[in-house]
């Protein structure tokens, strides 16, 4: 085999020219990647020639989609406010750049400055959740699966946990509730049936064995109908009848009221803790429009309890988590409502929306065809199942491309977008005004490739 003996040695291969200045390991772990590759397509008969230069291409190329960021920035005109696939909530720059000050800097995270000794790092964020909601005290996990978890692991190990049929959820990544009760060791005991239970079911079921009454939020689904499901006030005041927990798993909690009558059977967190309940739990980065985060407030006895618990160490968030939510928890405080991105989002009016799908549809208008219409969305990540919310949209059409064809140009352009009726939908729900004249070089420029 001729060939395999012209096969370049690695190194002498790596000390060419084009390779200066780049990582010397990880370029000689991929040229012997692509000297390997070419060894077995000679034995397989596959080349008859070997190219140097295309070795060199080859070689840069790897090197440069194993360096390249995974992790892009999407322009989202879905409608989605809370996208899960597309990062969720957006965060506030000016709360981000806070919290850069504080990751590049020492900081009082777990140290005491009145006292001068170690402090606890759930202070930071417990003042305020507890000046905010009225709870007894807070403590913060790195999502809302691991609060349920850490809840349930805490205080029902070896225990019935009472639970309607109902609410028996799974969410996204097959998150399901009853093999998180199993894992955490917590019985489950399911009341009710899929679309009635009463209260009495939650009476009927209370035995020694029981630790808990629990109400979880159905996330991505509704039941419609001749359905009927007990408010959290009254489990509430069962519980304490019986010196029971009550705990709320709320999925993504939302602090105040919501346009579009999104309030009907949706209750606040706010609302809620004037139930004084034991235990509330909800995510940090949906709804309330901060960084990923479950957490978990209400009864200081039972919050000191879920810090003993071994498993927490685990489960912590880190400084950043920490400075971006208390800034969010400050935002609601002060009532600086416009720092939520989120809750901007939500509340821009279809008049601003109109405004903004007019700008760009006149500096598009002479390249493509486009139309303003009236269009609904969702809010998207668990939140409000099944419940529409008003937007503006611009419907795109080039020429004879099919949806499907012009959706798939536009998302490889990072632009993703939703189809509608057989269109091309911008829904300006989640378009930001700064975006809007990024989408029009977007699309003069692939309009102009496909002209």
């Amino acid at each position: 085999m001729i060939l395999l003996k012209s096969i370049p040695k690695v190194d002498k291969f790596i000390t060419h020219k084009t390779f200066e200045g780049l990582s010397k390991t990880l370029i000689t772990k991929l040229t012997k990647e692509v000297l390997e590759n070419l060894r077995n397509n000679i034995l397989n008969e596959k080349i008859e020639n070997i190219d140097e230069n295309n070795l060199i291409k080859e070689v840069l190329q790897k090197y440069e989609e194993l360096t390249t960021p995974s992790l892009k920035n999407l322009i989202n005109a879905t409608g989605i406010i809370v996208h899960t696939n597309l990062g969720r909530s957006l965060l506030d720059k000016k709360s981000l750049e806070k919290a850069i000050s504080i990751a590049t800097s020492y900081n009082n995270l777990e140290y005491n400055l009145k006292e001068g000794k170690r402090g606890e790092r759930y202070e930071h964020i417990s003042k305020a959740l507890k000046a905010l909601t009225g709870c007894e005290d807070a403590l913060v996990v790195n999502n809302n699966a691991s609060a349920v978890f850490l809840i349930l692991n805490t205080f029902c190990k070896d225990k019935e946990v009472v639970v309607s049929r109902g609410e028996l959820v799974e969410i996204g990544g097959s998150f399901r509730v009853p093999e998180v009760m199993a894992q955490s060791g917590a019985i489950l005991k399911e009341i009710g049936t899929t679309n009635k239970t009463h209260l009495r079911d939650y009476e009927n079921a209370i035995n020694e064995k029981t630790s808990m009454l629990m109400k979880v939020h159905k996330s991505n689904y509704s039941i419609e109908g001749f359905s009927s499901e007990v408010d959290f006030e009254e489990i509430v005041k069962v519980a304490h009848d019986n010196n029971l927990i009550d705990y709320y798993d709320m999925g993504s909690g939302h602090m105040i009221d919501l346009p579009f009558n999104l309030n009907a059977n949706e209750p606040s967190i706010l609302q809620i803790t004037k139930y004084n309940p034991s235990l509330l739990s909800f995510s940090g980065d949906k709804l309330l429009g901060s960084v990923q985060a479950g957490i978990i407030i209400g009864k200081k006895e039972l919050i000191d309890k879920i810090k003993k618990n071994q498993l927490l160490r685990m489960l912590r968030v880190d400084k950043i988590t920490l400075a971006i939510l208390e800034d969010t928890i400050n935002s609601y405080l002060k009532n600086e409502l416009e720092n939520i991105p989120t809750l901007k989002m939500l509340h821009t009016t279809l008049e601003t929306l109109e405004k903004r799908a007019t700008n760009l549809k006149e500096k598009v208008k002479d390249i493509c065809n486009c139309e303003i219409i009236k269009t609904q969305t969702m809010i998207g990540g668990g939140t409000t199942p099944n419940k529409k919310i008003p937007s503006i949209g611009l419907s795109l059409e080039y020429k004879n491309y099919k949806a499907n064809k012009l959706e798939e140009l536009l998302r490889k352009n990072n632009l993703i977008l939703r189809i509608e009726n057989d269109r091309v939908i911008l829904d300006f729900r989640t378009i930001l005004e700064d975006e809007i004249e990024k989408i029009e070089i977007i699309l003069k420029n692939l309009f102009t490739k496909c002209n």
